[in-house]
């Protein structure tokens, strides 16, 4: 079986952002170059940047790809959920007081607040009329009108997960495992879910095998986001480029989570007590030590094996017919568990 390789995913990648360049220049002008600046820097499209990684464009164009063959089309999808997710990631890097955002400094910290707000707004703004190109490349009315309506439903979503993610941050005791999943369904899942389904709406009508792609994009958020929680505290630095420290940031992940509700009692309150202050080096070692004998680590890790192996059901149910495509879809749900 026949798998795109790197250089070709690479070719989705740069067709996206040359696709996004392309929107940008006709509406900059003269006098709002700066403006539009500070969005190509955000995005990594200036000169010798550090892009991201492109995920969910990519993940859109392949579903695509794979009921139809071919990509170019769905382009225009593509760089609205770019610019949408990166709008999402100007706002979260102001609210969490985050000071680089891809090994470079934050917008935020550059321009300020209310240029940031703004340079943000603009680019959700760029995101919708990127989806008004698929009009004008001849796609109907009625299919991108639904398509706008996932993406509005998919945005509000982003907002009441960032809600619940920053509420939870706020609040001294820590949240459910149940509300934890609700959370990360709404910030993380639901913008990878609505990224597939969007290649898959604008490449088909059949209702089924929209909402298979659908499944198969929320049960991958969902096991990305729990790779990253066990990366955030047992990953390896030299192999992610980000040293563990969700344990000293306190950060209100899964296996915490799990620990502080369903460790032996001893373990709950020094654990407790721990993240109460900031912890030491040594104090993160013991808060590890406790994950691990309260099975938090083997907990997380189940359920990300479940969203996975429920995300390769989805892809394998839908039948598409381009098997490069296909088959680099089952490699990033595959990779997606490295923790």
């Amino acid at each position: 079986m026949a798998v795109l390789s790197s250089a070709q995913l690479d070719d989705l990648i740069r067709d996206t952002e040359r696709e996004m360049l392309a929107l940008i220049a006709t509406v900059e002008g003269p006098r709002t170059t700066e403006l539009y600046d500070w969005i190509r820097y955000h995005l990594g499209l200036d000169a010798d940047a550090k892009r991201g990684k492109r995920l969910r464009p990519l993940l859109g164009l392949l579903a695509y790809r794979s009921i139809t063959g071919e990509h170019e089309r769905a382009l225009p999808g593509a760089s609205a959920v770019e610019m949408g997710h990166n709008f999402s990631l100007v706002h979260d890097d102001i609210q969490d007081g985050s000071p680089e955002r891809r090994h470079r400094p934050a917008l935020w910290t550059m321009i300020g607040l209310a240029q940031a707000i703004n340079t943000g707004d603009a680019l959700f703004t760029l995101s919708r009329l990127a989806l008004h190109r698929l009009t004008e490349i001849g796609f109907s009315a009625e299919r991108v009108l639904a398509l706008m309506r996932l993406y509005d439903e998919t945005c509000l979503a982003l907002c009441e997960g960032q809600f619940l993610d920053i509420r939870n941050a706020d609040r001294s005791d820590w949240p459910a495992v149940d509300e934890y999943f609700d959370m990360i369904g709404r910030k993380t899942a639901a913008l990878i879910a609505a990224s597939v389904q969007a290649g898959a709406m604008l490449a088909t009508e059949d209702a089924a095998l929209i909402e298979a792609f659908r499944s198969f994009g929320w049960s991958l958020g969902i096991a990305f986001q729990l790779n990253d929680d066990l990366l955030g505290i047992w990953g390896d630095e030299a192999a992610t480029g980000k040293e563990p420290s969700d344990i000293e940031a306190r950060k209100k992940t899964l296996p915490l989570i799990h620990a502080l509700a369903h460790g032996a009692p001893a373990d709950r309150a020094r654990l407790a007590a721990i993240l109460a202050g900031t912890p030491s080096p040594a104090e993160v070692a013991e808060a590890r030590a406790i994950l691990e004998r309260s099975a938090s680590d083997e907990f997380t890790r189940s359920r990300a094996h479940a969203h996975r192996d429920e995300a390769i059901a989805c892809l394998e149910a839908t039948g598409a017919i381009d098997e490069d495509a296909m088959a680099r879809l089952r490699m990033i749900v595959t990779s997606a568990i490295s923790a």
